[in-house]
């Protein structure tokens, strides 16, 4: 149990540091994409110059504008039916919003499993610690000795199991809260753009 353990630590590692690497190239080219898109969209002399140049542009802050675009063409099969009884601006105002949604779902994307390794990993380390002293007493009794060179070896090797545990835990609680804190950023920006664009179309 305590090996297993062990190794079932490891792959929570493995799973860790792969989900920083993943996610650590989006965020910097989402942050480059929306920063390219954003200059272009303010310097352009209307919108509908934005609304032609726009499937050149991706990221977030570009598809939050292409959704807007989207529920402002009436003819769009998005707005086709019911929706078309509904106000134009609560219409182009619930596109943008659910569209932010979106873009935070997907930013969000595995960092629910990375807090649950930050959370679980001591208590991981714990139990093979546990498991592990156990058997050491059980050894220690059969043999039927209780000296130092006896005790030591096998209950420090089960204390190893914490020490993995929350070295597991500590890179995986850093990574995301950097990583929450980055959605949160991107996301007041997105809610910024969209204030803006909102005020623009209006």
């Amino acid at each position: 149990i305590e090996t297993l353990t062990i190794w079932l630590l490891i792959v929570f590692s493995t799973l860790t540091w792969s989900l920083v690497i993943i996610k650590s190239v989006p965020f910097s080219r989402l942050k480059r994409r929306d920063r390219h898109f954003l200059h272009a969209f303010w310097h352009a002399n209307a919108l509908a110059d934005v609304h032609v140049e726009h499937p050149q542009y991706t990221g977030a802050a570009a598809n939050v504008a292409h959704a807007g675009f989207a529920s402002l063409e009436v003819d769009s099969p998005a707005n086709s039916g019911l929706a078309q009884s509904i106000d134009f601006q609560d219409r182009f105002e619930r596109a943008l919003r659910h569209q932010i949604q979106r873009e935070s779902q997907r930013l969000e994307a595995g960092l629910a499993l990375m807090a649950s390794i930050g959370s679980i990993s001591p208590f991981i380390g714990l139990f093979g610690t546990v498991w592990g002293i156990m058997e050491a007493l059980q050894s220690i009794s059969q043999a039927g000795s209780a000296s130092l060179e006896t005790v030591a070896g096998p209950v420090g090797s089960a204390l190893l199991a914490t020490g993995i545990g929350i070295a597991v835990a500590v890179p995986a609680v850093l990574g995301y809260n950097y990583f929450l804190r980055r959605v949160k950023n991107a996301v007041a920006r997105l809610d910024d753009f969209a204030h803006d664009f909102y005020n623009v179309v209006q």
